[in-house]
């Protein structure tokens, strides 16, 4: 009995590098091993193949079994590999004849029940995307085909059975390409801005904030709306493009969630709680998986309550707002996975949370204070684009009738006037920048460089601060249709900029978040 080669995909990152699942039925008494790295998952596979095929009504070889699942050196798990070693089997066996040229040509994927039946696998998405650009159709779980058939010129076959494949290659019963059905994407009902009462100046923030995809702290008393405020950025943001779309459908593949087609052009809002692990923020397991911030991709990561973040989970997130994404290492493997997130985050101004309220009710001291703020370290402050005080709402505010306020809509086609007119000119937003586009692109005025400059000794900002405020005041002249940043595009921007670490170290307790900036648009 000669050998026989099967076609699959093994997933390892954001990849799916190619896999050979080699069979040889030797003479020797009956034995059955697996080898090229499987993991136990993979080895068990062993007794739920040995079952499917009995139970299918194949005659199980009573030889030596050898399955190589070649390269050796790449490690395997799942469960993906129960099909091609069957399909396998049955070739090496002589109980499937004439298939080894159609077999060349695709790639097989499946996990097995022990009657036969094909079960749904993860990271389907990564699979496809592959076997497209090497132009071989796919075999799969019926439960997976219309994941699979998202990715254009990629021919799916969907099958529900072991017997399906076997009638299909034997050309018995030739399965047909599943068809897709249209994609529909259905209106998605988001949280409106017109529920925000009063808050202009957060409310400016936040539109600025997705007009250049920036990152931005909320800092204000309980109850002022920083929540409120954050869950409705995703309802102003522009929609995915179909690239960006399937990035994040091959993330939440890789991590085993429902694709919701419904939901396909809208951006993640990911919303993790303050007790998340470094592990579940940013990926990690024996087996690398993504974290939040990849499942985040293309979107939203909402980080509430910031300082009550373990300090040591807050720090590795620096790494991934610079750089986009993430490198997951361990002893046997290394993964990559993408994290261009929006990072949103919120925060008291102290312990009690009312430090520069307007009823005084704070108690806290500065000590306590500095304690508090010192959660949050200032490499990452620094990486922040945006620092807003939320006040208080007042009741005058609250009683404002429904419909006073502007619609998400309303923000978002201007927030879209200002991406389209940035994508034009750089080819992206401007929160991604290097350092040469900033040069470039963000040359402010004369009258600015100068109150940039008295801003930079005052305040201490570092040179990553500088360029993240040319940054913002690119944005905020792109939304007012100007050309060239000018004095007040560079003096908002600082007022944006307003819990500077080095000034709330050295003050006292008080209201100390605009003080600073106050101080630097009177010398303007």
């Amino acid at each position: 009995m000669s050998v026989a080669t099967v076609l699959s995909r093994e997933q390892r990152g954001i990849d799916a590098p190619q896999v050979r699942v080699e069979v040889d039925i030797g003479s020797g008494l009956p034995a059955f091993n697996i080898v090229g790295l499987p993991e136990a998952v993979v080895k068990e596979s062993k007794d739920r193949v040995r079952s499917a095929l009995c139970n299918s009504d194949f005659q199980f070889p009573t030889g030596r079994i050898t399955v190589n699942l070649a390269p050796a050196d790449l490690p395997k798990e799942g469960g993906r590999f129960d099909l091609p070693i069957a399909i396998g089997i049955l070739i090496a066996s002589g109980q499937l004849t004439d298939v080894r040229s159609e077999l060349s040509k695709c790639e097989i994927y499946g996990e097995l029940s022990l009657s036969g039946e094909l079960r749904s696998m993860k990271a389907v998405l990564p699979a496809a995307l592959a076997a497209a650009v090497s132009r071989h159709p796919v075999i799969l779980p019926h439960i997976n085909a219309a994941e699979a058939a998202l990715v254009k010129d990629c021919e799916v076959i969907a099958a529900r059975h072991i017997l399906e494949v076997c009638a299909h290659f034997s050309g018995t019963d030739r399965l047909e390409p599943f068809r897709a059905k249209a994609l529909s994407v259905a209106p998605i009902v988001l949280p409106d801005l017109s529920d925000v009462r009063g808050q202009p100046h957060a409310r400016r923030a936040l539109e600025i904030a997705a007009a250049g995809q920036h990152s931005l702290l909320l800092i204000g008393a309980p109850g002022a709306g920083k929540s409120m405020l954050a869950q409705r950025l995703p309802g102003i943001v522009p929609p995915m493009n179909d690239a960006e779309a399937m990035e994040v459908a091959a993330l939440r593949s890789i991590a085993g969630r429902p694709l919701k087609l419904s939901e396909w052009r809208a951006r993640p809002f990911r919303n993790p709680h303050h007790t998340a692990s470094a592990a579940a923020l940013v990926g990690g397991g024996v087996h690398p998986r993504p974290g939040e911030i990849s499942l985040a991709h293309n979107g939203v990561l909402f980080l509430d309550e910031l300082p009550e973040f373990e300090r040591h989970v807050l720090e590795v997130l620096r790494e991934p707002l610079e750089v986009g994404a993430i490198t997951i290492s361990r002893a046997a493997r290394q993964a990559e996975f993408p994290a261009r997130f929006q990072l949103i985050a919120a925060m008291n101004p102290c312990p009690c949370g009312y430090l520069g309220d307007t009823n005084g009710s704070c108690h806290c001291t500065a000590d306590q204070v500095r304690r508090y703020r010192n959660r949050i370290s200032g490499p990452l402050l620094d990486r922040l684009d945006l620092h807003v005080h939320v006040p208080r709402v007042e009741f005058k505010s609250l009683r404002e009738q429904s419909g006073s306020s502007e619609t998400s809509k309303q923000v978002a086609a201007r927030v879209m006037r200002s991406r389209e007119l940035q994508v034009r000119r750089q080819g992206g937003c401007n929160a991604d920048l290097d350092n040469a586009a900033v040069e470039r692109h963000c040359a402010p005025s004369a009258a600015g460089l100068r109150v940039l400059e008295r801003a930079m000794q005052q305040l201490g900002l570092s040179a990553r601060g500088y360029h993240r405020v040319l940054k913002v005041a690119r944005t905020i002249a792109d939304m007012g249709g100007r050309p060239q940043i000018e004095l007040a595009h560079i003096t908002e921007a600082l007022a944006l900029r307003s819990l500077d670490r080095q000034r709330a170290a050295n003050e006292p307790a008080g209201n100390s978040l605009t003080r600073p900036i106050l101080r630097c648009r009177v010398r303007r």
